[in-house]
């Protein structure tokens, strides 16, 4: 019992020994600190700490290595002995290896560069290789230019605010010191809000990247990326094989029309010829899908191009077939659907058959006939973005070649299986619209013209003036724009009285004058309560003779809804015939009157209150026992 109590405490002992916890009369095995290593660790005897990136790595010290202590013996070991201390030498200057950030670890696929450092940000720095006054943060400056300073105009230079933690550079401006100088702190600053941002993969950062200016090294790179409808800036993001980006856009671009994508066609696109920079006609400009447009442009013509320029020719607009769907075989003929000629005059005739083809052609040196003055394309399409059908309706003139012509192109898109109804606004009018008018037989609702620009029209003024050749030449009354036209007629002898004031009074209103109005922009055909009866007020004498000379529309329209997005609304029209008396004498004789037409829009909007439509209350239930014991 006692040989193994002497055991146990013989191997306490020695593992004391080993773990460092001394035996009374034993000496420590870690060697001295040098010299230079006391010095800095005793601020007290007048050498400052040094810092810790100034402080020489610790090598090794030449010569024998000290012995390890045996651990199997409980006995005292003599000190071991150390070389003497050598002079330290001074601290190598760091190099740049040492002093930049340890690089960030490879990562798979792109990544975010690193973010620009504040303290080379400068947002004060306007003049170029010049200090500009009290910027602080000037590279330009001197310590001669910051001795003139008073003060710092950008005290901080931060970047963006929402980060949870980012550094902040403080400049600020000592005046006590001779000569001034400036201060420059780079600090942390964190943000105490719990919806700040702890990391950001946000590739500008901090700063304005310029835009990348074309060259012929890199144009290629840039097309490829700014080619498309949309484009994606970051250029640093690399798919996974050109083939399936490929597959990929075909099939997408093969599988059904979208909205603005450019309608094509066998050889190319369908062109809608527009004005580019001014109002000469460029026929570059393709349709875009489901983009409804009306396009006004000019065209110069020269002496002897009149049959050959094929902007003026029906089969530059009517020969391609409409590709189904992009890059497809499917084909789509265009169709001719109408076809109206106008003489040199302005008269417009509207022929019977639409399956001839007029080319243009000369009739002597400034005369040219069948020239394309107008074009407007109705496109058919499915809900799955097919087109199905396209028509065509051409206007050609009668031109005099010395003067440049005036061409109009327009394009509409109808959904298969519905009727198109063009709108004027949603809910209510916009400025430049045409107003939507119809007519109404018993038991059904509104009834419109297709065109939209038909629907409720006035007379257009001609260069000669003549009443009875502008006859059925209308302009479209647009929502907000007061409009006067007009024109002279010559009365011969033997006129007759009610002949002549039936002939004035259809040129006046035209051959279909409607008789409902609609309030809104998108008001529907089947809610009459939405349409606006159209007014008229005329003289009723009939003894004499009265012949209308003018015709005036005025629509009063108002403001409705609410004040932050006020809607057009048509509240009133009305249409009035304004007769003179022409004795029966009158007509023995030839004369000239002036007959005008015009529309008037008076907003009749009252005032607008911000409120309440009434005021509010407070629905307040107490139980019944509230007040007890008192009731």
């Amino acid at each position: 019992m006692a040989l193994r109590l002497g055991l146990l405490l013989l191997l306490a002992a020695v593992r004391r020994s080993s773990g460092g916890e001394g035996v009374p009369g034993q000496s420590p095995t870690t060697p001295p600190p040098s010299p230079a290593e006391t010095s800095a660790a005793r601020p007290g005897l007048g050498s400052s700490p040094a810092p810790e990136e100034s402080r020489p790595p610790e090598t090794p010290a030449a010569g024998p290595t000290a012995p390890t202590p045996d651990p199997g013996l409980a006995s005292s070991a003599a000190p071991v002995s150390l070389p003497p201390p050598e002079t330290p030498a001074p601290p190598a200057a760091p190099t740049a290896a040492a002093t930049t950030a340890p690089a960030p670890k490879a990562r798979a696929g792109p990544g975010p560069v690193p973010v620009p450092d504040v303290a080379t940000l400068c947002v004060c720095d306007l003049l170029m290789a010049q200090c500009d006054a009290n910027c602080c943060c000037d590279p330009d400056c001197t310590a001669a230019d910051f001795s003139l300073f008073t003060t710092c105009s950008v005290p901080i230079v931060t970047g963006d605010s929402q980060l949870c933690s980012q550094k902040a550079a403080i400049y600020s401006i000592d005046v006590a010191a001779y000569p001034p100088k400036r201060i420059f702190k780079l600090v942390d600053q964190n943000n105490p809000s719990i919806f700040c941002i702890h990391a950001t993969n946000y590739k500008q950062a901090l700063s304005f990247i310029p835009p990348e200016m074309p060259t012929s090294q890199n144009f290629d790179s840039l097309l490829t990326r700014f080619e498309g409808v949309t484009f994606s800036a970051e250029s640093d993001v690399i798919l996974n094989t050109e083939a399936a980006t490929q597959n990929s856009s075909d099939a997408n671009e093969t599988a059904r029309y979208e909205y603005g994508v450019p309608i094509q066609t066998a050889d190319g696109f369908l062109r809608l010829p527009a004005p580019l920079v001014s109002s000469q006609c460029t026929d570059a400009n393709p349709a875009g899908f489901l983009v409804n447009q009306a396009l006004k442009c000019s065209r110069m013509l020269n002496a002897g191009n009149c049959n050959t320029t094929q902007a003026l020719s029906m089969l530059f607009y009517a020969s391609p077939s409409i590709l189904a769907v992009p890059k497809s075989s499917q084909t789509v003929n265009v169709t001719v659907q109408t076809i109206t000629v106008q003489s040199l005059n302005g008269t417009r005739t509207l022929l019977n058959s639409s399956d001839v083809l007029l080319l243009p052609m000369f009739l002597d040196d400034q005369v040219c006939l069948n020239v394309v003055l107008g074009v407007s394309y109705s496109i058919t399409y499915t809900d799955a973005g097919e087109i199905t059908d396209a028509a065509v309706s051409f206007v050609l003139g009668t031109i005099n070649t010395v003067l440049p012509i005036q061409q109009s192109f327009e394009i509409s898109f109808t959904q298969v299986n519905t009727k198109p109804v063009p709108l004027s606004g949603n809910p209510g009018y916009g400025i430049g619209l045409p107003l939507r008018a119809g007519f109404r037989s018993p038991g059904s609702g509104i009834i419109q013209s297709t065109n939209t620009y038909g629907q409720l029209t006035l007379l257009r003024s001609s260069s000669n003036q003549d009443c009875l050749a502008v006859e059925g030449v209308r302009t479209p009354v647009l929502f907000g724009y007061n409009m006067i036209s007009g024109c002279k007629l010559r009365i011969t002898a033997g006129t007759q009285c009610q002949l002549l004031a039936i002939i004035i009074l259809n040129i006046l209103k035209g051959q279909h004058f409607p008789e409902y109005v609609a309030s809104f922009g998108n008001s529907q055909a089947q809610d009459i309560l939405d349409w606006v009866p159209i007014t008229h007020i005329q003289s009723a004498q009939q003894d004499l003779c009265q012949i209308p000379v003018s015709f005036e529309i005025e629509v009063k329209w108002t403001k409705y809804g609410s004040l932050v997005n006020p809607q057009a609304k048509i509240v009133n029209i009305s249409a009035t015939v304004i007769t003179t008396i022409l004795a029966q004498t009158n007509f023995r004789s030839e004369r000239t009157i002036d007959v005008a037409s015009s529309v008037t829009f008076i907003d009749v909007s009252t005032p607008a209150e911000p409120g309440y439509k009434a005021r509010p209350t407070i629905d307040a239930k107490l139980p019944f026992d509230f007040f007890f014991p008192f009731t």
